[in-house]
């Protein structure tokens, strides 16, 4: 009996829920199309004015372009979540009466909205669809302006919106004779534009009318209108498709069972073969909707600076899905989800976040005009020319030294062009340099303004920017090298080879490289006498020398090595032949040897004679004086003759013969061979006079050592470690030194090492060291 009254009441409840479903109305506030008054009401527009057009030239702002702020209207179109994060991005400018500016204001205060980013513009409204009745901003010439047309719903104080902010701003409005709404018109900021055709149909199919007046009154042309892919009653633009970029456009994609598909596969054919501003056709991106009734209203978005807010529908996947199509195709840019879960005012595949805002643009922005887009195979030019107009519609003057052209050569770092003005307005030009034919450019261009203003063109910048393949190059004469082939027969000599330009154009010369190495020596120099980049007119030459600038430790026979020129045309070598018998540089030593703070030094000549591995019999070192007076006692290590061999040292002690001092005095010291004889200069420093006689000795062992060795000794101050060119290679001070300490030498090159022990009285002690 319980069972059978519950479900008696059960179906009561069901019939008297279907009865007032019944009698219940459509909540058409919340719709995008009209009430069932407005169906009945004609549209007057009683509030619009006709003017004529701008006597300047207009250029109506992209939306993906700087904003000083974002209008909505309350009672809210959106959540008061999303007016909190607006109001993180830049002023949010609230249309509200005056009746409820303070539940306004309760509302988003509660809701945690900065209210210093919050400013209230008291005016009556009819709905939250500020997109479509909000004024639209254009720059004339440099000065804002606003352009008013006759809004298509009978709503006046909606259609009265422009009138109240070209009043709260204090700039010009223009009013532009069509019928049309914010909804269904998307522009790029370089006066192309795209609608649906519901501007032709609201406008009396005047299609001439149409485009003349959104070229005179918005600098609109081309204007693309396209079919309404939709198919539904808003036949709005923003429902479909969203310009992203100057050369960027979303486009939604229903299912190929879906009725539509054929007609949204017909817009973004169009624009995937229509060309943007920039003169190639768009990059179409295709955001997924599942069609039917499943809410995904994702090109409803609204950018605003660098954050993109994008409104979710009911299926995870395809919000996910969507918003990786937004940062694929806006890197840097930070994308939002929004979720809109209120019954009343929630999200529509018609009507959501976009048809509820409206950006304004900042009227001191800077604007990077670069039109002449360079885009896929260019033509050969010894350099490319960037041109861009810079517009600071602060008024301030631009930062001259921050007018630039960042470039990459495939994909390597960016190198920066500054740009120098043309003599046209607002004109500068930057120059790319340094490539090759087939080299792939990546370019973006940058600016700035006395009033802090920046912007970069593409917006994305090093991310997705400008890119370019350099074209083959076939230039009437030959850059011509001689000769090919570079020959070196002996030590420190130079020969030259001629660049000579035979062509009929300019020719820059961006680098030499040598490909010369052998382990860790690197011999040859190349001079040019000239600062790179040079430019090489026709009919004019470059002489370049190449020579052996050290003495390189080479296997026997000779060794080939390649000049690489790095040319506007390309890359040029030289071959260069270094014979065996070029790195023979017979005995050779440091040119000067200082005695300032020891008694005695041990020095050494080495064999050359590393190509030719010839040996070199020594005969006699001597002490060669002008004034005949002795200042050194010389002590060979070996018992003259020696036969030296090729790479190795002849070591010999130099002590100061004190007796002889007088102030501080130069004397030459010659080594005499069976090849060459070669001198070098002693410097003895009077202070030398100092310093006493040399206490106990230290040791060095291991000697010879391939890694660790131990220097032990008393009183020790100091140890420094020399290879035979003068270089320091180690230096202990006192306080870092025991009696006993392990010295790693692994490190240093192969060689003869003179190692000064300086004790704590003074004297200096000079060891050799042989590294192996």
């Amino acid at each position: 009996m319980k069972k059978t009254f519950a479900l008696f009441t059960f179906l009561l409840l069901i019939a008297s829920w279907s009865l007032q479903a019944q009698e219940r109305k459509p909540d058409w506030a919340r719709w995008h199309y009209l009430s069932e008054e407005e169906m009945n009401t004609p549209v007057r527009n009683e509030n619009f004015i006709e003017t004529d057009p701008p006597a300047g030239t207009p250029r109506f702002v992209g939306e993906f372009e700087p904003m000083q702020g974002v209008m909505i209207r309350y009672p809210l179109g959106i959540p008061t979540s999303l007016v909190a994060q607006l109001a993180n991005n830049c002023q949010v400018y609230c249309v509200v009466s005056s009746s409820y500016q303070n539940q306004a204001q309760s509302t988003f205060q509660n809701a945690g909205v900065n209210m210093d980013k919050v400013t209230f513009v008291n005016a009556s409204t009819d709905s939250y669809w500020i997109r479509d009745y909000g004024p639209w901003y254009i720059f004339e010439d440099r000065n804002p302006a606003i352009v008013d047309n006759r809004y298509n719903r009978p709503r006046p104080n909606d259609d009265n919106m422009s009138q109240v902010f070209a009043t709260y701003w204090g700039i010009p409005m223009y009013g532009m004779n069509l019928q049309h709404t914010g909804g269904n018109m998307m522009e790029d900021g370089r006066g192309h534009g795209v609608s649906d055709n519901l501007v032709f149909q609201e406008n009396n199919n005047n299609e001439t009318n149409v485009r003349n007046k959104m070229r005179d009154y918005l600098g609109i042309d081309p204007y693309h209108v396209t079919i309404d892919p939709q198919g539904d009653y808003i036949a709005h633009v923003d429902c479909w498709g969203k310009y992203l970029a100057p050369d960027k456009i979303l486009i939604a994609r229903l299912p190929q069972s879906n009725s539509h598909y054929n007609d949204y596969e017909e817009v973004a054919n169009y624009f995937a073969t229509t060309n943007c501003c920039w003169g190639y056709p768009y990059h179409v991106y295709r955001v997924d909707e599942p069609g039917g009734y499943t809410l995904a209203p994702y090109t409803n978005s609204l950018i605003l600076n660098k954050t993109v807010y994008v409104p979710l529908g009911d299926n995870s996947s395809y919000n996910n899905q969507a918003l990786a199509v937004y940062q694929e195709a806006m890197p840097g840019y930070e994308i939002v989800g929004v979720t809109n879960n209120d019954w009343s005012i929630g999200w529509e595949n018609t009507d959501a976040l976009h048809c509820r805002t409206r950006g304004v643009m900042d009227f001191n922005m800077l604007f990077v005009d670069h039109r002449e887009v360079l885009h896929g195979e260019q033509e050969w030019k010894n350099s490319y020319s960037v041109v861009s107009k810079f517009i600071a519609y602060s008024g301030m003057d631009l930062k001259q030294d921050s007018l630039l052209v960042y470039y990459s050569i495939n994909h390597s770092a960016y190198q920066v062009a500054h740009m120098t003005a043309t003599g046209n307005p607002d004109e500068y030009v930057g120059t790319i340099t340094g490539y090759a034919p087939g080299d792939t450019i990546s370019y973006y261009v940058f600016g700035a303004d006395e009033s802090g203003h920046r912007y970069t063109q593409p917006v994305f910048a090093e991310l997705d920017p400008h890119q370019f393949i350099v074209g083959p190059h076939a230039p009437s004469g030959e850059l011509v090298i001689t000769p090919e082939t570079v020959r070196l027969e002996h030590v420190y000599q130079e020969v030259p080879f001629q660049i000579v330009n035979q062509t009929t154009e300019d020719v820059i010369i961006e680098r030499f490289d040598a490909n010369y190495d052998f382990g860790n020596n690197k011999y040859l120099e190349i001079n040019y006498g000239v600062l790179l980049p040079y430019t090489l007119s026709p009919g004019s030459s470059l002489e370049v020398t190449v020579g052996l600038g050290t003495i390189p430790i080479l296997p026997k026979g000779y060794v080939d090595a390649q000049i690489e020129i790095t040319t506007s045309l390309g890359v040029k070598t030289v071959k260069v032949e270094v014979l065996d018998t070029a790195i023979d540089s017979g005995l050779y030593t440091w040119e000067t040897v200082y005695f300032m703070d020891q008694p005695s030094l041990e020095v050494g000549v080495r064999n050359g004679n590393t190509g030719t591995n010839t040996p070199i019999t020594i005969t006699s070192i001597i002490e060669e004086n002008p004034t005949g007076v002795s200042y050194l006692n010389i002590e060979p290590q070996h018992e003259l003759p020696y036969t030296l061999p090729a790479g190795d040292y002849f070591m010999a002690n130099l002590v100061l013969n004190r007796d002889n001092m007088k102030g501080s005095v130069v004397t030459e010291v010659k080594v005499l061979s069976d090849q060459n004889t070669i001198e070098f200069s002693i410097y003895i420093d009077e202070s030398i006079l100092s310093v006493t006689e040399i206490s106990s000795e230290s040791e060095l062992y291991p000697n010879p050592t391939s890694g660790l060795f131990t220097i032990k000794g008393n009183d020790i101050a100091k140890v420094e470690v020399y290879n035979l060119v003068g270089e320091k290679v180690f230096e202990v001070e006192s306080g870092k030194w025991r009696v006993e300490n392990y010295l790693d030498a692994s490190g240093w090159n192969k060689g003869i090492y003179l190692v000064s022990i300086t004790k704590q009285n003074g004297a200096v002690e000079s060891k050799k060291l042989v590294v192996e």
